[in-house]
């Protein structure tokens, strides 16, 4: 990647933070990042939260400090940034060892290995995290934990994401 300017500096950090503490299961930390009257959408489960308050019931209840499988691969793929706005592609992976309530609400664990693709968009305002917008292909997780026969349908697995080349 080239130079950035202080602001898209600023925001790539600020992001790298609220995820750090997602992943480190820091509540206060994560919401830290964030501005007084966020909104955070998973967009194919329709789960998350609306105002701080929302939002940080969603991220106590169903995101942080829980519901990660240990072998979790978060790989970058691209990222583009200006002051106001984040995009971020990735590719995640993990074996469905644990229930995942904010991307397989009320499916419990097939132990069965996940590879997907993710793009989150983040608004940011004056240095915090404002929204997150999060979207991923819903069919290829289901079909690659045995919930749908892909067969027949324009559904993929693994192979997808398998694609994606990581940012050098």
């Amino acid at each position: 990647m080239g130079q950035h300017t202080h602001g898209q500096e600023a925001a790539l950090a600020v992001f790298q933070k609220h995820v750090q503490a997602e992943l480190d299961g820091d509540l206060d930390t994560t919401m830290a990042t964030m501005t007084d009257h966020p909104h955070l959408y998973n967009m194919p489960t329709r789960m998350g939260g609306d105002g701080r308050e929302g939002v940080r019931e969603f991220y106590k209840n169903h995101l942080v400090g829980k519901f990660w499988p240990p072998d979790v691969v978060m790989e970058a793929i691209s990222v583009t940034v200006d002051a106001h706005q984040l995009v971020e592609e990735l590719r995640i992976s993990f074996t469905h060892t644990v229930e995942i309530e904010w991307m397989l609400p009320g499916i419990a664990p097939t132990g069965k290995k996940v590879v997907v693709a993710f793009a989150v968009i983040v608004g940011l305002e004056d240095g915090k995290v404002s929204h997150e917008h999060i979207y991923w292909d819903q069919a290829t997780v289901l079909a690659q934990i045995g919930l749908i026969n892909p067969a027949g349908l324009p559904v993929v697995g693994p192979e997808s994401a398998a694609r994606l080349k990581p940012r050098a």
